[in-house]
């Protein structure tokens, strides 16, 4: 009888084990299926996801998820949302994916998965050129306003290292932060700075001016939603591969560490 009930609760846990993996494993499966791969972005993230001067939709996360897709075998469906609606748009699984600058901290952690950093990048301050700030010891300066993005990692950062600055968070993409400084709604602006140097070639040129140094050092990384540890597991496999074989290094010369994209968007 002992044997019996051992064999029935063996042979209980391991459906309930076979029946976890197939939901868990359904992602790929799905995207397949579908011939999809629906990605979460916003079209005001130069150089990553943006809109250029074409009319395109282009930028490294979004040649890298048409990479992605290229690999599946799949097409690849963009969802444009405002900075604070990727998240939601992942959680609600109106996306399979988010691709953007996004930081992995363990607060956005709690709610969704994220992949192995494929980068390292860190927040920068910026002025109008011609402002009287020429480093964070002025930032700190009593009286000072400062532009962030709402839910973003330059928001938390930016209140750590200007205690004494009033916060003055936007809703949608990089540039409206830039336009805050620039029309003196703000005395400066804190945001990472690949982004900032990728779109600043959108406004007059040395109309901006990044200060000396950076605020911190943070990774940047995919995610999805934790019920997809079989597309997550796929997303790491995919940057080790063009890791190792030059196509990341080439899309991050391009894209992030210069400004060579600059004349074809």
């Amino acid at each position: 009888m002992k044997f019996r009930r051992c064999l029935i609760a063996l042979v209980a846990v391991g459906l309930a084990i076979g029946l976890v993996s197939a939901v868990n494993a359904a992602t790929l499966d799905d995207i397949a299926k579908r011939g999809e791969l629906r990605v979460a972005c916003q079209t005001q993230g130069a150089p990553f996801s943006f809109i250029d001067k074409n009319g395109e939709r282009t930028g490294s996360s979004v040649e890298l998820c048409q990479l992605m897709a290229k690999e599946m075998g799949v097409k690849v469906k963009f969802l444009n949302y405002d900075w604070d609606g990727l998240i939601p748009a992942l959680l609600s699984k109106k996306a399979d994916m988010l691709a953007a600058d996004m930081t992995p901290t363990l607060k956005r952690a709690m709610k969704i998965a994220f992949s192995t950093p494929y980068i390292y990048t860190g927040a920068v301050a910026f002025v109008k050129q011609g402002s009287p700030i020429k480093s964070f010891e002025d930032c700190k300066q009593p009286g000072r306003t400062v532009a962030v993005l709402l839910g973003s990692t330059g928001e938390n950062i930016a209140q750590k290292a200007f205690p004494k600055a009033e916060i003055k968070s936007y809703k949608g993409g990089g540039p409206l932060l830039i336009d805050a400084v620039l029309k003196g709604r703000t005395d400066f602006g804190v945001n990472d700075g690949s982004a900032v140097r990728g779109q600043v070639a959108n406004f007059p040129p040395n109309s901006v001016r990044i200060l000396p140094g950076q605020l911190s050092k943070e990774p940047l990384s995919f995610a999805v939603h934790y019920d997809s540890p079989d597309l997550l597991e796929w997303i790491n496999l995919f940057f080790l591969q063009i890791n190792l074989d030059g196509r990341l290094d080439k899309n991050l010369n391009y894209w992030v560490n210069s400004l060579d994209w600059k004349k074809d968007h």
